[in-house]
């Protein structure tokens, strides 16, 4: 147990750290972006494309940002401006659809997953649940308060207070990270040396029987779930080469998983945003099950329609 806490502690630490120089630059330099002309002009421009999915014109930094880098960058932009908390809601969710894009399609790749499916699913649902929120909710009006963040009271005179303001904000957001992060990897640590990891897998081979795949997906989807597309990449590459995952269960895991992974670190960490996470958990999980289910039911009735035919010309 001593050597779990310790080495935890180290992968947190480490976590920290690269994620520290993704939040702290990022923050600092849009926070200094909103006192300049290029941040307002880039709002003014896209603001009316915003306004679609029912976010002011600065929801598309923390978007941006989110989907190239991660959801920590997105969350550093998102410490940096005033957005309600429906807005803030709304990016929440976006990002935990879609995010990362570019490390976590190159692990779909890598396990056979083509990647329009990976974009299309994870883009897809991020502008649809955006969409369905805006027009079901009509409150959250309020401004969001970023946990230990204070609200800004004045605005900031001359360069070197602006200068003081973004590297508060940055600083506190990664505070607040790594409250969040180091308890979380020791965890996952103990969860691997404890051999839970496999445990788990075993557990949930009926819930992958339900979404339409074999018993032998279940490593993937354990992985996924518990440690996301990025951080469990290694585990679940390897998973479905030792277990003999077929490409058809593959897909259909990671259709699951592109909607719902990482189920643990991706809601805490929008605790200081201010934002009912529960909410937020409950849409990830809902949407990722009604969808592989539609997609695994539609895709073996293709396959049977298939064996059909083929037996049929078969026969004659």
């Amino acid at each position: 147990m001593v050597s779990s806490l310790k080495k935890g502690s180290l992968v947190g630490l480490q976590t920290v750290w690269t994620l520290g120089k993704i939040i702290f630059p990022v923050t600092l330099i849009v926070t200094i972006l909103q006192y300049t002309p290029v941040l307002p002009w880039v709002i003014e421009a896209i603001t009316p494309l915003m306004a679609l999915i029912g976010l002011s014109g600065d929801a598309a930094i923390p978007l941006v940002l989110g989907n190239f880098l991660n959801l920590y960058a997105g969350i550093g932009a998102i410490l940096s401006l005033e957005l309600t908390v429906k807005e803030v809601f709304i990016i929440a969710v976006m990002l935990s659809f879609s995010h990362n894009l570019f490390i976590e399609s190159g692990v779909a790749l890598k396990v056979g997953v083509k990647l329009w499916i990976v974009l299309v699913v994870r883009l897809g649902l991020a502008f649809l649940s955006a969409i369905v929120i805006n027009l079901v909710w009509n409150g959250g009006s309020e401004i969001a308060k970023y946990g230990m963040i204070p609200a800004q009271e004045a605005q900031p005179t001359g360069w070197g207070a602006i200068a003081i303001e973004g590297v508060e904000k940055a600083g506190l957001g990664i505070l607040q990270i790594a409250i969040i992060v180091i308890p979380l990897m020791i965890m996952i640590q103990i969860l691997k040396d404890l051999k839970w990891l496999d445990l788990f897998s075993k557990w949930i081979s009926p819930f992958t029987r339900m979404l339409g795949m074999k018993e032998n997906t279940s490593m993937t989807l354990a992985s996924g779930l518990l440690i996301g597309l990025a951080m469990g990449a290694g585990v679940m590459i390897q998973a479905v080469k030792e277990d003999g995952v077929t490409k058809k269960d593959a897909t259909i895991a990671f259709i699951f998983l592109v909607a719902c992974h990482a189920v643990i670190e991706d809601t805490l960490i929008f605790i200081p945003l201010g934002i009912p996470v529960l909410p937020l958990l409950l849409i990830r999980v809902v949407v990722a099950i009604l969808l592989t289910m539609t997609v695994a039911f539609i895709w073996n009735r293709v396959d049977v329609a298939k064996g059909e035919a083929a037996i049929y010309e078969q026969s004659n």
